[in-house]
């Protein structure tokens, strides 16, 4: 099999800058701020912006983000958490009284504190150059003259045309001009967002002539001004129906909105065949990709056909022992969860590694930490269940398919060799309703709590649910960088492990490793509703070859081929030297990267 068999676009590469994201506006926007003598982290910011207006069904003003900027020849990058937190009202007594078994999906009251304002204007602040101004006004104009709508977007318009019209009236004024469905390829306009923006730029420049007083003037107004007072206004109200058919108010007051923001941390990381991984801390799924990368650090995988049975069968049955790992241990409450390094330490790692075999485990097996058990929640399991069944119905809400609603992923490098990997999510346009007159919808993030006493990811007041967001940057010396992420929920560290290993031990190049054909488990309980999970469950890309689907098959994983249907939404970008590289995987339609 020939390693750019699949590939259906060329890597690109520069000496300049580079990008690469989920739309191609966006990579665009992008390089043209590089090409205005902003950096990285300008060009990272004004994309994020201008991703709120191009794919609204990704990602929002009311959304939340995790990055990891690296600058220079800096020996590590840093994380900014952009994860808001939970409401001061939200306890599980509280959710649980109102008859939830799960936090809802869809509404308002499963809103957290908005974080990606505050984390892309933390680093705008300490990493960029420009001014609110100039940053903001790519996405003032495409919001009030209109983006052309992509065949994604336009479908998940439809998709929740009928909610829209029926119950959330301020999303149908927005995304049903004339009361239709706007066509891909139609121009998109947003001016209640337009005008949310310019209050923003208008704020800020309301701070003097300094640029750092400037920024600070646009996050009081986000998070302590007109807009947060708008913003708790509507939660207040019982006006949005959600995934359990009822209104239910929001739980975000002002105090929530004004006592939260961003925060800088240290990555995690660990040494994987020649390269320093780094990811976002154990509040997040990250960990789990870089405890895959010590069960496989011995580099047998690399002595395996990346498309045969083998490999795919030793990569799962990895993936269920860390993601196992992650349901009993990671999350934000600081007095459950362990020290990363536990989890990481080599004799940990060695006991794990015994417990793959040559057949496929049906058990969710996590481990012990010294003295302490794990503790999972209780789950539901379900044949062959997972986000990719038909159960769109008004009690649901937000069934999608794999990687395909509420996340999307960009990466910028410069010739300075400063690098951005970030992965906005939340306020997707089908999960919750748009703000009257602000043109943006709340996240609703909390849907990824328990509600269940004990875990470090039960719902607690004021701490951060446990994210699926998980961008990666790796370094190899001082003069290779790779800034890479994917949208997609919980396969999200599933695919971008499939990436680099066909990458950095296949020597494939950034498009190939993106564009060659995957797979995926639903193993584990979903981070997303509806939260079961499907022991063995293990979806293939149809591109796979029958015999080795034959052989997974006889090793007693529970094959799935879904038709049609590719994944790995990722994006990366390159820096070797002078030379900058950039890729976007070709299964999104509109993702596209750029170079120069």
């Amino acid at each position: 099999m020939q390693q750019n068999a699949y590939s259906t676009r060329q890597e690109v590469s520069g000496t300049f800058g580079a990008a690469a994201s989920s739309h191609w506006i966006v990579s665009q926007i992008g390089m043209s701020i590089l090409e205005k003598g902003g950096n990285a982290f300008d060009a990272a910011v004004a994309a994020a912006f201008t991703m709120q207006v191009a794919e609204p069904h990704q990602n929002s003003l009311g959304g939340e983000v995790v990055i990891l900027c690296h600058r220079g020849k800096a020996p590590a990058p840093v994380v900014i958490c952009g994860q808001g937190v939970a409401p001061a009202k939200a306890h599980i007594a509280h959710m649980t009284a109102l008859g939830f078994k799960y936090m809802p999906p869809t509404g308002v009251v499963s809103a957290v504190v908005p974080g990606a304002f505050d984390a892309w204007m933390m680093m705008l602040r300490d990493y960029g150059t420009m001014q609110v101004g100039e940053i903001l006004a790519p996405a003032i104009y495409y919001a009030k003259n209109g983006v052309p709508l992509s065949r994604e977007t336009s479908q998940h318009i439809n998709h929740s045309a009928d909610l829209f019209r029926e119950h959330w009236p301020s999303s149908a004024e927005i995304y049903l001009p004339h009361n239709e469905v706007p066509q891909a390829g139609e121009l998109f306009c947003n001016p209640d967002l337009a005008a949310t923006y310019e209050l923003i730029v208008k704020e800020a420049e309301g701070g003097g002539m300094d640029r750092l007083r400037r920024i600070e003037s646009a996050r009081k107004a986000f998070y302590a001004g007109p807009l947060a007072e708008r913003i708790v206004a509507f939660c207040a109200r019982p006006t949005a129906v959600d995934s359990s058919g009822a209104c239910h108010t929001g739980l975000l007051d002002f105090d929530d909105m004004g006592s939260w923001q961003a925060t800088y941390e240290a990555p995690e990381s660990i040494e994987f065949h020649g390269w320093r991984v780094f990811k976002p801390g154990i509040w997040s799924q990250g960990p789990a990709f870089l405890q895959l990368l010590a069960l496989l650090n011995d580099g047998s995988i690399f002595d395996m056909d990346p498309f045969g049975a083998e490999y795919a069968h030793h990569v799962v049955e990895s993936l269920k022992l860390v993601y196992a790992d992650r349901e009993a241990w990671y999350g934000d409450a600081e007095t459950i969860r362990p020290d990363l390094s536990a989890l990481l330490a080599e004799d940990y790692t060695a006991q794990r590694r015994k417990l793959i075999s040559a057949q496929a485990s049906l058990e969710l097996r996590p481990g012990s930490i010294g003295n302490r058990q794990p503790h999972l929640p209780q789950f539901e399991t379900k044949l062959s269940g997972g986000v990719d069944e038909e159960r769109l119905t008004l009690a649901t809400l937000t069934a999608r398919e794999p990687g395909s609603g509420d996340t999307c992923h960009l990466d910028v490098t410069d010739r300075w060799g400063n690098s951005v990997a970030a992965t906005p999510s939340g306020g997707g346009l089908g999960f919750s309703p748009t703000v009257p007159g602000l043109g943006f919808s709340l996240n609703t993030r909390a849907q990824m709590f328990w509600l269940q006493y004990g875990l470090s990811s039960s719902l607690v007041p004021r701490t951060r649910p446990r994210t699926t967001l998980s961008p990666t940057i790796a370094l190899r010396g001082d003069d290779e960088t790779l800034a890479f992420g994917t949208r997609g929920a919980d396969y999200q560290d599933q695919w971008v492990a499939q990436f680099l290993f066909r990458h950095i031990g296949f020597a494939m190049d950034l498009q190939e490793a993106w564009d060659a054909p995957m797979f995926h488990s639903d193993h584990w309980p979903m981070s997303i509703f509806p939260r079961d999970a499907s022991p063995g469950k293990l979806t293939l890309d149809e591109r796979f070859e029958q015999g080795m689907l034959g052989k997974l098959r006889e090793r007693g994983h529970d094959v799935r081929v879904k038709k049609g249907r590719r994944w790995g939404r990722g994006c990366a970008t390159k820096r070797e030297g002078r030379t900058l590289r950039a890729a976007a995987s070709s299964t999104v339609l509109q993702s596209v990267a750029a170079a120069r």
